[in-house]
């Protein structure tokens, strides 16, 4: 029998206030919009940990991160936010997004994938957490 390792670590705070935002997103007919069905996924296959456990190479809420493009190489600075302070061309991209759920729990030197809405497959290697609240002292963020 193969045990599988859960490869995402959020932290309890993390895990919780997504959850509530999945929950507030549900349709009328009790289902999930696409974005809200992926972080649920992830809401229910991640390690969960404590704020003050969780160890600074992991992509949290607010995290300021590193990519590289697995296909051209390009490399990029994303901030993991709520939808509501999202601001793509800033670099802000929600948690709801097909990238922000895709990194979300990763750690430094993980591979994130996800799918564009034209459904071209992306990925993205997680070079560096060049922010993370938790590692600075932020417990509440």
């Amino acid at each position: 029998m193969e045990v599988l390792a859960l490869e995402r670590t959020l932290t309890e705070l993390d895990h919780v206030r997504l959850l509530s935002l999945a929950r507030r997103h549900r349709l009328g007919d009790g289902s999930l919009s696409a974005p809200c069905a992926t972080i649920e996924q992830v809401l229910d296959t991640c390690t969960v940990v404590p704020s003050r456990q969780v160890r600074p190479d992991v992509v949290t809420m607010y995290s300021q991160v590193l990519l590289q493009d697995r296909a051209s190489g390009l490399r990029s600075r994303l901030t993991l936010c709520y939808p509501a302070d999202a601001e793509p061309a800033a670099g802000f991209v929600s948690v709801l997004s097909p990238v922000g759920a895709s990194l979300l729990g990763h750690a430094a030197g993980g591979v994130a994938r996800w799918c564009t809405p034209t459904g071209e497959e992306r990925a993205a290697e997680v070079l560096d957490i060049l922010f993370q609240p938790e590692a600075s002292g932020d417990y509440a963020m």
